[in-house]
């Protein structure tokens, strides 16, 4: 976000039905993983060692499952329901590993609306490239609230 600049929020959940979806793809790249790994200094030898993760079932590294987490999280921040947006509740399986270099097509669903608790339901799906489920998750999520007009109030923090 760049300071001084107001952000669009996304949708109310009034604009918000069963059934919409959207997908998006995303190839798990070293630079991606590097970043995950400075920013948590996780240094585990199962997500970098390829001696190591040789020797294990996993036969090479994987991605950390919180960094498949933040690629869902983040595309719910972004595009459904958007800007202002919060998520509430996530619960999710990591049915198989993804590796580094993979590409993993996500699916999002909304299953349920339930506007008297401003919440809707959204359903999650990660395919690999041989079209396997390696991710599947259910969301609680907040859509944004409309603030109130402020006809003229200065705020100091925007």
């Amino acid at each position: 976000m760049v300071l001084g600049k107001k952000r669009k929020l996304g949708r109310r959940i009034e604009e918000i039905n069963i059934g919409e979806k959207l997908s998006l793809t995303e190839k798990m790249e070293d630079k991606d993983l590097l970043l995950y790994l400075g920013l948590t200094d996780d240094a585990n030898p199962l997500y970098i060692q390829h001696d190591y993760a040789s020797q294990t079932p996993f036969a090479k590294p994987i991605v950390p499952s919180v960094m498949l987490t933040g690629i869902i999280t983040s595309a719910i921040s972004k595009y459904l329901p958007g800007p202002g947006s919060h998520i509430l509740k996530q619960e999710i399986e990591f049915l198989k590993p993804v590796f580094h270099y993979d590409s993993v097509e996500f699916l999002f669903e909304v299953v349920e609306v339930l506007r008297s608790e401003h919440v809707v339901v959204i359903r999650v799906e990660g395919m690999n490239e041989v079209n396997e489920r390696v991710i599947a998750g259910l969301f609680k999520v907040c859509p944004p609230h409309r603030l109130a007009d402020l006809h003229g109030r200065v705020l100091d923090n925007f």
